[in-house]
């Protein structure tokens, strides 16, 4: 008897490199639709980020540490920031410039390039106001207990915290990944960043602080997520080697803007 065709291996093999081709192609097709959208998301949820940081949000009760995390709605927050980031630099060594695109720097990238010593970094600090008031905005990267840990933070002339806002790629639900909570984020509002002489001193998360409610805002220190000890040390470390970066850029736009 006649073998049928489609039994044979060879239509077998030529079926499936149709197939992997089709799917390929369709795949590679969605992909480059999507891309542009994607693209956009994440520059919007950037800004939002910025903004947050810098008090600009839909919350409730300002800095009360309760209630819901509201950002500014995705349809308003580029008319949002273009009116309230008034000049975006770039630092890199000894040099400073002025960027309109410096907030899509990509912080991560910059983090595993910087590790090459011939690799100059680059730092992106933006300068926005709210209320007649000047603030500097700067993106953080560390590690928390499982993953990396990002955010940013607003500061003001006098080098204390506006606001703060974290995000993480894997912490515990309920425990580490609380870091994205108002209750934490709020307590850095006022923190002082500088001690008596100026100098950075960052901001600790510890336990037993002795402040339980913040209401002292120059021991350098917020209270602790219970059960959280590793990411909260994570956050300090990131604050930490953060400022350490953007130290000497603070004090230098500080002390012109005065």
């Amino acid at each position: 008897m006649e073998e049928k065709r489609t039994d044979k291996n060879s239509y077998t093999i030529i079926f499936a490199i149709v197939m992997v081709v089709v799917v390929g192609a369709i795949l590679a097709f969605i992909a480059a639709t999507l891309s542009d959208r994607i693209k956009t998301n994440e520059k919007f949820e950037t800004q939002q980020n910025i903004l947050y940081a810098m008090g600009v949000n839909n919350n409730e009760n300002a800095y009360s540490g309760t209630g819901s995390v509201a950002f500014i709605p995705t349809e308003e927050v580029q008319a949002k920031f273009d009116e309230l980031i008034k000049k975006q630099y770039v630092f890199q060594g000894e040099e400073m410039t002025e960027d309109d695109e410096a907030y899509l720097i990509d912080v991560k990238k910059e983090g595993d390039l910087s590790k090459n010593p011939d690799y100059q970094r680059r730092l992106p600090l933006f300068v926005g106001e709210k209320d007649g008031n000047e603030y500097f905005i700067i993106p953080m990267r560390g590690n928390g207990l499982w993953d990396a840990i990002w955010g940013y933070m607003a500061i003001n002339k006098d080098m204390s915290v506006e606001g703060v806002v974290f995000d993480h790629a894997g912490e515990t639900p309920g425990l580490g990944a609380n870091i994205k909570e108002r209750f934490f984020m709020d307590d850095f509002h006022g923190e002082k960043l500088v001690d008596s002489n100026n100098n950075f001193q960052g901001i600790k998360v510890a336990k037993g602080n002795m402040d339980p409610l913040n209401e002292r805002k120059d021991d350098h220190a917020v209270d602790a997520i219970a059960g959280s000890t590793i990411t909260g040390d994570g956050v300090a470390a990131m604050i930490s080697s953060t400022l350490d970066m953007y130290g000497p850029y603070l004090l230098k736009l500080s002390k012109e803007s005065k």
